[in-house]
């Protein structure tokens, strides 16, 4: 009998044996290479450099403050600088990886935010940090939709789910290890050394970017869609800036939403342009994709919830509770705990049960642990608080994971980049609307608990916050349930 011929090896990829083929549903032998693999950890890491610097610098804003000779909430303007920024910049991702190259774009994003990251370090002033960390979100609003693009060209639907877990990770683990780290580094370090551990991180995402990444400008790109960008840019920016008001306590509530309903009008200008543009900046005929719509509108409402949690356990912990920062941090580490636990376990999962019914369940969890969380106090064990927490952490990775899947399931290769895109986009703008949702939640809190009880005190205020935050979930999981029988069987591997 004669030997099936073995598979050649692409040109670039790494040395050593190739991966054992396998056969898809489809009947189809699919694998993926160790190129593609180190690819998609590639962009894992871009990601988790990304939301670590979203999030680490609020930790240390009394001592930037200090430094700076400015009060500590004005160091907020150095957050929201860095979060609008990837807001307004991302949607330009697409274009400019169509226009330059995936490779050309890459690069020089991760040069540009690592440049940035060492420029904030050497900041005197809070003026040069707020416009350096503009630069730093410039090239990370690059970094990861290019990465990501990439990560899933050539890939076979069936391994897709195993790409996207490479790279779903990081957004899963830097909003929980960023507030511990930031207080390691501000406790037995200082300020500058939260951008300067990006330069050995940059310098290692651009060796291995130069060897893996290609991939050159695309034949009959056409101009910028300039008009498009504006009102893009301009609706999105307007809208993360009122999450950012939102989440001030001091800003006043006219002023907020005079803002919000200025970037609904924005972003519905927008639309109205990109549907009727011959060379729209991003093509909206991609959310004619049934599973790709739903994907985009679940995981964003799912988003809000997700990020709700990392943001109010320390709080709690800390400002009712009266626990040192170390333990509370060290119990909000359980979250990271649930999110790696269940990775094993998600492809069979999924291929087990299904996307509907797995993303239906993951918003339930969700919902309950957060709920569950409204009924804590000191007294509560740690080992009760250590076991709603973990599966919190798993209910935020299983549900994270396949919305970021599913949403590339049925999309067609020639519009993957669009799909890529606006996936980018509103998933960053979700990312900055969940900034806000947790400190305005507690602010209803008060009130609502007054009104129901007739009282309230700081404890029930963040109960209240708990059952608020828990509604996108079950929102997420009503989504998830409209979703047609068989939805994302093609991603689907059921050994």
């Amino acid at each position: 009998m004669i030997d099936a011929p073995q598979p050649s090896r692409p040109s670039g990829t790494d040395a050593g044996p190739l991966p054992a083929p396998r056969k898809g549903d489809d009947g189809r032998t699919h694998r993926i290479s160790p190129r593609q693999r180190a690819v998609g950890l590639l962009v894992a890491g871009c990601l988790f450099m990304e939301n670590l610097d979203g999030t680490i610098v609020s930790t240390a804003a009394p001592r930037i403050g200090a430094s700076l000779g400015v009060s500590a909430t004005a160091i907020g303007l150095v957050v929201t600088a860095y979060v609008l920024t990837l807001a307004v910049l991302v949607p330009l991702s697409g274009w400019l990886t169509a226009r330059f190259g995936a490779r050309r774009v890459l690069l020089s994003a991760i040069v540009l935010f690592t440049l940035a990251s060492l420029a904030c370090a050497a900041a005197t002033s809070l003026g040069a940090l707020v416009a350096l960390r503009v630069l730093q979100g410039a090239g990370g609003a690059m970094m990861v939709p290019v990465g990501r693009l990439v990560a899933l060209s050539g890939i076979a639907k069936p391994d897709i789910p195993r790409i996207v877990s490479y790279i779903v990770w990081p957004a899963l683990i830097a909003p929980v290890a960023a507030p511990l780290l930031g207080g390691v580094i501000t406790t037995y370090a200082n300020w500058h050394w939260l951008f300067l551990i990006n330069i050995p991180l940059g310098l290692v995402a651009f060796a291995f970017a130069w060897r893996l990444i290609e991939g050159g400008p695309a034949a009959g790109v056409g101009g910028l869609d300039w008009i498009g960008l504006l009102w893009t840019s301009a609706g999105l920016g307007a809208l993360t800036y009122t999450g950012h008001l939102l989440s001030d306590a001091r800003a006043p509530w006219p002023r907020a939403a005079g803002l919000g309903a200025a970037s609904l009008l924005l972003i519905a200008l927008a639309l109205r342009h990109l549907r009727r543009a011959p060379r729209p900046l991003i093509d909206l005929g991609t959310l004619t994709t049934r599973s790709f719509r739903g994907s985009v509108s679940g995981g964003s409402v799912f988003w809000i919830s997700v990020a709700a949690v990392p943001f109010l356990l320390p709080l709690l912990f800390q400002e009712v509770f009266g626990w040192s920062a170390v333990r509370s941090g060290a119990l909000v580490l359980f979250v990271f705990v649930g999110n790696i636990g269940i990775k094993p376990a998600t492809g069979f999962l999924f291929g087990r049960f299904g996307y509907r019914a797995m993303l239906a369940a993951a918003g339930v969890v969700l919902a309950g642990t957060m709920a569950g969380c409204a009924f804590l106090t000191a007294d509560t064990p740690l080992w009760t608080i250590g076991v709603l927490v973990t599966l919190s952490g798993a209910a935020r990775s299983v549900g994270l994971t396949g919305y970021n899947t599913l949403a590339f399931a049925d999309v067609p290769a020639d519009r993957m980049r669009d799909a890529s895109t606006l996936n980018a986009t509103a998933t960053q703008t979700a990312a900055g609307l969940a900034v806000a949702a947790a400190p305005v939640a507690l602010r209803v809190g008060t009130p609502l608990t007054h009104h129901l009880l007739g009282h309230s005190s700081p404890a029930l205020s963040y109960s209240a916050a708990f059952v608020l935050l828990a509604l996108p979930a079950l929102g997420a999981t009503a989504n998830a349930t409209r979703f047609p029988a068989g939805t994302g069987d093609i991603l689907r591997n059921r050994r």
